[in-house]
C-alpha cells in the first residue's frame, strides 16, 4: 500500500509529506486547493508523463516520493522480474525529479530506473481512477484479467501460459532449423565432397615431411654417392692409396713390437685398436650406404606426384599432413551432426503437435470456464451497478473467439450502453470519467478479497451525484476498503463521513504567495470539514451538530 507521498516545488505545493494508512483514507477541502496536484503527483511516481509546467513558480526543479509498503507477491514479482528487489524491511521508495529543461531522473530504492521501469511497476502499486483516466478498464487487454481473477483461473491460465510458452519455444526452433534448410543441404555437399577428396588421399601422418626428404636424397643422389666412395677410398684404400684403415694397423704392428720393452704403449695400442674397429664400422655403414644409392627416375617422378597432390591439399586444408586429416576428421563429426539435426527436426515437430493438442485443450478449458464466470460477473456487477444509482445501465462482457495467443483463444472486453436500448459498446469509448469510476468501485466490490492490487485512488468519484446515491458509493467505498487500500477525493460529506483517516487539503497566501498544506484531521476538526461540505462557509452549532451524526452513524 501507499504509506507517504511527499511533494515538493509542485504548483503551489512547496513541501507535503501526506501519510496514508489501511482502510478508507479521504481527501477534502475546497475547489481549487490542490486536490489535482496530488493526483498528479501520484502519476508522476506510476511512470506517466510529466511537464515542466508542474515546477513551481521560481523553483529549478520538482520532486515527487512514494513509499509502499506491505508489498503484495504479486508486486515482489514485478520487482524482480525488472531486476529490482524490495527493501529488507519489505518496502520501497520510488522518486522522480522534473528538472526545469523537461529532463526527468527516477529511482526505485535509490538505484536508477527508466520512466518505462515505474509505468510497468506502477501497474501493481495502485489504480488511479477518475474523470479523465481509469487505466484499468481503458485498456481491452487487461479486462481478461478480471474474468480469471473472478473465477479463480488464475492456477489454470497460468498452466496453460506456461505450455504455450514451450510451444513459442519449439516454433521458433522449429523455424529455425526450416530457415537453415537450404543452408544445411549447400554445407552438405561441400563437407561431402572435402571427405571423398581426403579419404581418396589416403593420407599417412608425417608422410609429406617424408617424401620430401626422400626427394631431396634422390635429387642430389651422384654427389652423395661421389662423398661415399672417396669417404671409403679414404678409409680402405684403392691400388694406388693404401687408406686410413691400413696404415692404422701398421701404426698399431710397429707400437705392438716395443710393446714387450716399453708397457707404457700398452693404452695407447688399444686406443689406437679401438679406433680402427669404429672406422670399420664406418666403413661398412658407407658401403651399405651405397648399395642404397641406386638412381631410378620413375620412383623420383611418383614421389613429386605424390608430393604435388600433397600441396594442393595443403593448400585447402592445411600445412601438414596431420593437419589435413585433423581437417577430415572434422568434416566427418559435423556432417554426423547435420544429420542427426534431420532426426531432431523431427523430433521437434513430434513435441510440437503433442504440445500444441495440450495448449489447444487448455484454451477451450479456459475458454468454457471463462464464459462461466462471464455471466455470474455480468450478472454481480449489473447489480452493483443498480444499488449505486446506474440502473439504466446496461454491462456486457464480451468474449470472442481468436487464436491462441498467451492468454488463451479470447478476448475478452467490457461493453456497456449508457441508456435503455442502445447498442453496447467499448467501454472506453463512450463511459464518462465518473462513470468509469463507480464501474470500477462496482467491479471491485464484486471481485473484493480476490484482487491483489492493493491501493486504488477514486478521484471525485462523486461526480453528478448526491443524496441517496452518494451514500451508496460511500458504503461500496468503504466495503472495498476492507480488502484494499482506498484513496478518494471528495466533496461529499456523506462519502467523507465514511472515511477511516480523514485529510484536508487547505490552500493558503503567505507573502503574495500561495502555498497548500495537507493535514490529518482529528475528530474535532473532521466535525468542522464536514459542516463546511454540507453547508459551506458559514459553521452553524446545527450543521456541526448534523456533522456528528453522520460520523456517529457512519460508525
Amino acid at each position: 500500500m501507499l504509506s507517504q507521498l511527499y511533494i515538493e516545488n509542485i504548483a503551489v505545493i512547496e513541501k507535503a509529506t501526506i501519510d496514508f494508512h489501511k482502510g478508507l483514507n479521504v481527501l477534502t477541502g475546497e475547489t481549487g486547493a490542490g486536490k489535482s496536484i496530488i493526483i498528479g503527483s501520484m502519476h508522476g511516481i506510476l511512470g506517466e508523463r510529466t511537464s515542466r509546467d508542474m515546477i513551481r513558480s521560481g523553483a529549478n526543479s520538482a520532486f515527487v516520493s512514494g513509499l509502499f509498503t506491505d508489498l503484495t507477491e504479486s508486486v515482489k514479482e514485478k520487482l524482480n522480474q525488472l531486476g529490482f528487489e524490495a527493501e529488507e524491511d519489505g518496502s520501497i521508495l520510488i522518486q522522480r525529479t522534473i528538472q526545469a529543461e523537461g529532463k526527468s531522473t527516477c529511482r526505485i530504492n535509490g538505484r536508477p530506473a527508466a520512466v518505462s521501469v515505474l509505468k510497468e511497476l506502477g501497474k501493481t502499486l495502485m489504480n488511479i481512477h477518475g474523470q479523465h483516466e481509469s487505466y484499468h478498464l481503458l485498456s481491452p487487454e487487461l479486462h481478461i484479467h478480471y474474468i480469471d481473477k473472478m473465477g479463480n483461473l488464475d492456477a489454470l491460465a497460468e498452466e496453460y501460459r506456461s505450455v504455450y510458452k514451450e510451444l513459442k519455444s519449439l516454433q521458433a526452433a522449429i523455424g529455425e532449423q526450416a530457415a537453415n534448410e537450404a543452408e544445411k543441404l549447400r554445407r552438405i555437399d561441400l563437407l561431402t565432397y572435402q571427405i571423398d577428396e581426403l579419404e581418396k588421399a589416403n593420407l599417412l601422418e608425417n608422410e609429406k615431411e617424408e617424401l620430401t626428404e626422400l626427394k631431396n636424397k634422390m635429387i642430389h643422389a651422384e654427389k652423395i654417392a661421389l662423398a661415399i666412395s672417396e669417404a671409403k677410398i679414404a678409409l680402405d684404400g684403392n691400388e694406388i692409396y693404401d687408406g686410413m684403415l691400413s696404415a692404422l694397423t701398421g701404426v698399431m704392428a710397429s707400437l705392438q713390437a716395443v710393446e714387450q720393452y716399453f708397457p707404457a704403449l700398452t693404452p695407447v695400442i688399444q686406443k689406437i685398436c679401438e679406433i680402427s674397429y669404429e672406422l670399420e664400422d664406418v666403413s661398412t655403414s658407407l658401403r651399405e650406404q651405397e648399395e642404397q644409392m641406386e638412381f631410378d627416375s620413375g620412383k623420383l617422378l611418383e614421389i613429386e606426384d605424390r608430393l604435388e597432390l600433397l600441396y594442393r591439399l595443403s593448400v585447402k586444408y592445411g600445412q601438414t599432413t596431420k593437419e589435413m586429416l585433423s581437417f577430415l576428421e572434422q568434416c566427418k563429426k559435423e556432417l554426423s551432426e547435420i544429420t542427426r539435426s534431420e532426426e531432431t527436426l523431427l523430433r521437434l515437430n513430434e513435441n510440437y503437435e503433442i504440445l500444441k493438442e495440450r495448449a489447444i485443450q487448455l484454451a477451450r478449458l479456459l475458454s468454457e470456464k471463462r464464459k462461466e464466470t462471464a455471466d455470474q460477473f455480468t450478472k454481480k456487477v449489473k447489480e452493483e451497478l443498480q444499488f449505486l444509482n446506474m440502473p439504466g445501465m446496461n454491462f456486457v462482457v464480451d468474449q470472442e473467439r481468436i487464436p491462441l495467443n498467451n492468454n488463451g483463444c479470447d478476448k475478452i472486453q467490457f461493453f456497456i450502453s449508457v441508456n435503455p436500448g442502445e447498442e453496447a459498446k467499448p467501454i472506453a469509448k463512450i463511459a464518462s470519467g465518473g462513470e468509469l469510476s463507480r464501474i470500477m468501485l462496482a467491479i471491485q466490490t464484486v471481485l473484493a478479497a480476490r484482487d491483489e492490487l492493493d491501493t486504488m485512488i477514486f478521484d471525485e468519484i462523486d461526480t453528478g451525484i448526491s443524496g441517496g446515491a452518494a451514500q451508496k458509493v460511500g458504503l461500496k467505498l468503504y466495503e472495498v476498503s476492507q480488502n484494499a487500500q482506498i484513496i478518494c477525493i471528495t466533496h461529499l460529506a456523506q462519502i467523507a463521513s465514511l472515511a477511516d483517516h480523514h485529510l484536508l487539503i487547505q490552500k493558503q497566501v503567505k507573502n503574495n504567495r500561495t502555498y497548500t498544506e495537507v493535514f490529518p484531521l482529528n475528530y474535532e476538526n473532521r466535525k468542522y470539514e464536514i459542516a463546511r461540505m454540507i453547508g459551506g462557509e458559514t459553521i452553524t452549532p446545527l450543521l456541526l451538530q448534523n456533522a456528528e451524526e453522520m460520523i456517529q452513524s457512519a460508525k
